[in-house]
């Protein structure tokens, strides 16, 4: 049962589905442009997901002129790189490896810095798990907000960081292509484990 209004009451059907239940990701994009003020809606929207010690340490490159598919294009797998120079924007999804810097504004009650001074794994585990959620969190954000994405790996880690971050504090942790996708270039969905084959209440 369900009280309506309530604090945390639960999506109805059609958010659900639009999220997760009928949601896909796309790999042929319909010619619909996407503004910037849109992008930045997504990313702003993102930003609110939670993160360690809020420390936030996703960065958000969206390559969508043709100098910077140009840049792109040559760096992603074969399999990438015609859906994602045709997509209206790619989002290199990637890590600052001095966030700690930005902790006394991000979590203010504490001086978390300390907890990462000298520990380059740590900043490595921190950045990579938490820019993970936070794309995540942008892939939501997008469905949300009336987009599709279709989230990739396969492209050189290497030569996107250095074309894209040159100064070498940021490194790029996956791709996420997009706008609104055609539905002609869906692949059939495919199976889902069932509950008992990956999770367990105990």
């Amino acid at each position: 049962m369900t009280i309506d209004n309530a604090p945390g009451a639960p999506l109805d059907a059609a958010a659900l589905d639009q999220l997760f239940l009928t949601a896909r990701t796309h790999n042929k994009w319909r010619d619909i442009p996407v503004s910037d003020d849109l992008l930045r809606q997504v990313a702003e929207l993102s930003k609110w997901g939670p993160t360690s010690a809020n420390a936030s340490p996703a960065r958000f490159v969206f390559v969508r002129s043709p100098e910077a598919k140009a840049k792109l294009g040559p760096l992603l797998s074969e399999g990438n790189r015609a859906k994602s120079l045709a997509a209206p924007a790619t989002v290199i999804v990637a890590y600052d490896t001095e966030f700690p810097d930005k902790l006394p504004k991000l979590f203010p009650h504490v001086d978390a810095r300390p907890w990462f001074a000298g520990n380059p794994a740590l900043i490595e585990e921190t950045g990579v798990r938490n820019s993970s959620l936070q794309g995540a969190y942008f892939i939501l954000a997008a469905r949300a907000l009336g987009l599709d994405t279709g989230a990739m790996s396969g492209f050189d880690k290497a030569g996107v960081d250095a074309a894209f971050f040159p100064e070498g504090k940021v490194k790029s942790n996956f791709l996420i292509n997009i706008g609104y996708g055609d539905p002609a270039g869906l692949f059939e969905r495919l199976p889902r484990l069932d509950f008992d084959e990956y999770a367990r209440i105990d």
